[in-house]
């Protein structure tokens, strides 16, 4: 297996190309910034590249203007593209006045891409084409809590079954990303290990979790490649400044700043689940006590429905979604803990408005999503009630545009954005 990533510890816009878990030069040679090593042309060439994926359909002149490039150099960039490949003329638009307007566009069959979104009890696998568009998908898992090792089954087993239903275009696959329920740490050579301490999981290096595949393997914390895929399609599109808060079983946190998902000195940036809402509160899976996730996670919240005395049937979207109709209904308990849960959200997350100065929060997971399509205006209230009364005038809440596919979409991203930084093209 080839594992290729872009080391957030390199500093720059482009960060660092890592193969098989080692960064080019070797350990212990001092390796120039990126900006250095990087041509201009390249790099000009990466920012058209992307343009044209986030844009779908576009111009050169749009290209030139966006990108701040010459309209010959966008237009030489171009043609480069679509000789490659990557790129392809979608007809015209009409001009004012002037000779139509060739439109362009990602060539979607040119280039396939793989993300995982991988949680506790099992796997969602996707395939995307160059325009992000979801190809096919399999799932794994999904009863019980599954054991690193029962992972990595599902994960090679979900593979399988994308490459036997899409055999004529996997030579077109440009990598696979992971989407993983914790923190995914570069080290300073390059090799990632997953820290899953809230499963109860050992430390794993990232490539035992997807091994045996002859393609590049890129991962990271589910949360950020939420935001992500936000930030290049979604709600918090064409935004700088964003949190893109994500509540399931697990509460994650994806920070947008200055147009870039913050990634912190390891990548730990963001465990915003393991910070304390109530001193010597309720235990969390981490083993602390009091964190937000031990209040806000899905089986918190069936937990403390079912200590009012209720009893509902099942568990997790079904036992939340009896518990927000029981408060539509006028049950008191459920009234009561539906209230208490969106004032302890709007604390936190009022608590991170105040940190960061968002433009938009977005809230997002089965749980988030489920709790701001019922309880919307309530919960930018209470958002509003937590935070200072300038930043709290400052943002829009949302919810995230890709709901259950978010993770996946983003890991699907991984590929695509090392294609477009490091210019490399499918065979064929």
């Amino acid at each position: 297996m080839t594992t290729i990533h872009h080391d957030p510890l390199a500093g720059t816009k482009y960060g660092r190309l890592i193969v098989n878990g080692r960064s080019d030069p070797r350990p212990g040679q001092v390796m120039p910034e990126a900006s250095t090593v990087t041509s201009l042309r390249q790099r000009n060439r990466s920012l058209l590249l992307k343009q044209i994926i986030l844009r779908q359909e576009t111009t050169r002149a749009e290209l030139a203007h966006l990108t701040g490039l010459s309209a010959a150099s966008a237009a030489n960039i171009v043609a480069e593209l679509i000789d490659e490949g990557l790129v392809e003329e979608r007809g015209n638009r009409s001009s004012q006045g002037g000779r139509p307007i060739t439109v362009v566009g990602p060539r979607a069959d040119r280039a396939i891409t793989i993300g995982i979104d991988v949680g506790e009890r099992g796997v969602a696998a996707e395939v995307f084409d160059l325009s992000m568009t979801r190809v096919d998908r399999e799932f794994r898992g999904g009863q019980i809590e599954e054991s690193p090792d029962l992972i990595a089954a599902d994960i090679r087993a979900a593979i399988d079954a994308l490459r036997d239903r899409n055999g004529d275009r996997w030579g077109d696959l440009i990598g696979i990303g992971l989407g993983l329920p914790g923190i995914v740490e570069t080290d300073l050579v390059g090799t990632q290990t997953l820290y899953a301490q809230s499963l109860g999981w050992p430390a794993l290096d990232v490539v035992d979790l997807c091994s045996a595949v002859d393609v590049p393997v890129f991962a990271e914390n589910g949360a950020k490649l939420q935001a992500r895929v936000e930030h290049w399609f979604g709600n918090a599109r064409d935004c700088d400044h964003a949190l893109v808060a994500m509540l399931g079983r697990g509460v994650g946190l994806g920070i947008i700043t200055a147009g870039e998902v913050a990634t912190g000195s390891r990548s730990a940036a963001g465990e915003w689940g393991h910070t304390t809402l109530m001193l010597d509160g309720e235990p969390c899976r981490c083993g602390n006590r009091g964190c937000v996730e031990a209040y806000l996670g899905a089986d918190a919240i069936v937990h403390r429905w079912r200590d009012t005395g209720a009893q509902p049937s099942g568990s997790g979207w079904t036992a939340l979604t009896s518990l927000i109709e029981a408060a539509d209904a006028g049950d008191p308990a459920a009234a009561d803990l539906t209230a208490h849960v969106i004032d302890e959200l709007g604390a936190a997350l009022g608590s991170l408005v105040n940190l960061f100065n968002p433009e938009r929060v977005l809230i997002g997971g089965w749980v988030g999503g489920r709790l701001i399509e019922a309880y919307r205006d309530e919960l930018e209230a209470a958002i509003v009630a937590h935070a200072l009364p300038r930043p709290g005038s400052q943002f829009t809440l949302h919810p995230t545009h890709f709901a259950g596919d978010a993770v996946a979409a983003g890991a699907g991203l991984l590929p695509l954005e090392a294609l477009i930084v490091s210019g490399w093209s499918t065979a064929g």
